[in-house]
């Protein structure tokens, strides 16, 4: 990914903002991309370019504009997403109206639900962080697929099996300490969005402490205490649209740290 980063500054001097020159550009969903994005997609993993080619010409490409939601929670889950190119965040309400942050997605995600998923509505709310290109294929479509190609309807198994011990896992975390926490998703965000800069490593998107607590099962005021602490470790900084890894060794320490 490009580097070109530069620091953006007030009259006074103070450090603002990270901007990035190719931040958010407007994305294509060209035959080349659909084909790399899908032999990614760890559900379609391992299948040949035939293989790929057969099940792209099954979907629908579109294209979004930042802020545009894909698809709405409690709305009828009719179709499976891959999403190419771009940034997306999931956004659950929780029953006295809170909004939660669930996940960030970025290129050769999948989501959505269809009743192959056991699922009648969508669970989230998935908004456009960025214009994004997107393929996107309805059940009676993604049944066929897994008659055509059985490899598929297995990993969708494990895919099944993996998000059910997520969530138990997810469930044991809770009782972690929230910097350990805290640290654990940063590395994590920072793996699937980071790019190299100077003094580190950048995560351009905008990531409130809400989102955080979202992410992380705990409440913005202690993410704001743990992300002081790590910024007094000298671990990582943060701006209004950016936050940036510093010592990501000293970032992992925290994570595994048996507070």
């Amino acid at each position: 990914m490009s580097s070109d980063v530069n620091e953006a500054f007030e009259p006074s001097g103070r450090r603002v903002i990270p901007v990035q020159t190719a931040y958010a550009p407007t994305h294509s969903c060209s035959p080349a991309v659909r084909m790399r994005v899908l032999s990614r997609t760890p559900l379609f993993a391992g299948l040949d370019a035939e293989a790929l080619r057969e099940i792209d010409a099954r979907m629908v490409n579109f294209h979004t504009a930042a802020g545009d939601d894909i698809h709405r929670q409690g709305e009828p889950a009719r179709y499976f997403h891959v999403l190419a190119a771009g940034r997306l965040k999931a956004v659950r309400s929780s029953a006295d109206g809170q909004r939660v942050v669930v996940d960030l997605l970025g290129s050769g995600d999948a989501f959505g639900g269809i009743d192959t998923f056991g699922r009648t509505e969508y669970g989230e709310t998935v908004t456009a962080l960025t214009s994004t290109c997107m393929l996107r294929i309805d059940a009676e479509g993604f049944h066929r697929i897994l008659r055509a190609f059985p490899s598929v309807a297995l990993r969708l198994i494990d895919d099944l099996s993996a998000q059910l011990i997520e969530t138990r896992e997810a469930m044991t975390q809770r009782s972690t300490a929230v910097t350990q926490r805290v640290a654990a998703t940063l590395l994590r965000l920072a793996e699937k969005f980071g790019e190299p800069a100077e003094g580190g490593i950048l995560i351009q998107m905008p990531l409130t402490r809400a989102d955080l607590a979202g992410l992380t099962g705990s409440t913005p005021e202690s993410v704001s205490r743990a992300m002081s602490r790590m910024r007094r470790a000298g671990l990582v900084e943060s701006g209004r649209r950016w936050t940036r890894i510093i010592d990501a060794a000293g970032l992992a320490a925290a994570a595994s740290a048996d507070d």
